[in-house]
């Protein structure tokens, strides 16, 4: 067996030992800190230590990091609670790249998604925190979003002076064994799709192609060896609360037909079914996530009031 050493605690004697540790043994223990890089000094440490007080714990000062293209730098860490840091790279006498130096001030919306993917989510405790946090934050000056439900957290956003995202989160519900199964089937649906386009030389940019594909996953997961009838719309709704009205609204009517089906309720239908947003009363970030559960299916329309699926 492959092992790797590392030094244990002096013993009294005050000789260092050395125990293995099997490969297969090591666990990561949390999130140390995140880093970016800023070009603003003063108006990083003002939002960050004297709007949101977050502690400054340490700085790193340096002669560069070797290479002679490395300028010399600040590294600084704010405590960002229960053992975390979130720090910055402030780089002497340097520019920032040109798609931050020419960035113009933003609305906290994610107008920018490749920019505004890279960001920071703090955990808040419950709505009337989460709305402290929104009056706190706009009382400071700052463009505060909307508050916006993602499945299962509710967020708000501001940008902090780099135009970088900040969110701030609370929980809605904790996580369970569906979601995590739910999740493992869509990689698993959109690694095979992508596969798949690769040796067809294309790329996937439907969402739809990898639900589809995840319909198929869900129903040979729930009930092995079965295959997908033709002429049917089928939906796979996994059995959280944030999806519960489609389920509710397609019992109620004549045109659908639902089945529990493991950790999911699976909807059919013989012709084309329709939904409408306000009538499931969903919030457009989680409305457009529907069918993440996996349909069969082809989507005719997905906008923003309606879903309309038909047959294939």
């Amino acid at each position: 067996m492959t092992t790797i050493e590392r030094a244990s605690p002096a013993g009294q004697d005050g000789q260092a030992g050395t125990a293995p540790l099997s490969a297969r043994g090591l666990v990561l223990r949390g999130v140390d800190h995140t880093a970016r890089p800023t070009w603003k000094l003063r108006e990083t440490v003002a939002f960050y230590r004297d709007i949101l007080g977050l502690p400054l714990v340490h700085v790193i000062s340096a002669r560069g990091w070797g290479p002679a293209t490395h300028p010399d730098f600040l590294h600084f860490f704010f405590d960002s609670g229960r053992g975390s840091t979130i720090a910055f790279f402030y780089y002497l006498g340097s520019e920032p790249p040109e798609g931050m130096r020419d960035r113009p001030p933003m609305p906290p919306v994610p107008d920018d998604h490749v920019f505004d993917a890279t960001h920071t989510a703090w955990l808040v405790e419950g709505q009337e925190e989460l709305r402290a946090w929104k009056q706190k934050l706009e009382a400071a000056g700052l463009q505060v979003s909307v508050e916006t439900t993602h499945e299962v957290i509710e967020s708000i956003y501001v940008r902090d002076p780099n135009g970088y995202f900040v969110e701030f989160t609370r929980k809605l519900r904790p996580l369970g064994q569906v979601d995590a199964l739910d999740g493992q089937l869509t990689l698993q649906a959109a690694m095979e799709a992508e596969a798949d386009a690769h040796a067809a030389g294309r790329k996937v940019t439907d969402i739809a192609e990898i639900w589809s594909r995840k319909a198929r996953l869900v129903a040979s997961h729930v009930r092995p060896g079965d295959t997908p009838g033709t002429g049917l719309v089928r939906i796979f709704v996994p059995r959280v609360r944030e999806f519960a009205s489609i389920v509710e609204d397609a019992r109620a009517r004549g045109d659908c037909r639902v089945e529990a089906a493991g950790e999911y309720d699976r909807i059919e239908s013989d012709g084309p079914v329709e939904f409408r947003r306000k009538t499931l009363g969903l919030k457009p970030a989680i409305w457009y996530g529907l069918f993440t559960g996996g349909v069969q299916g082809r989507i005719e329309t997905l906008d923003r009031d309606c879903a309309r699926i038909v047959p294939e």
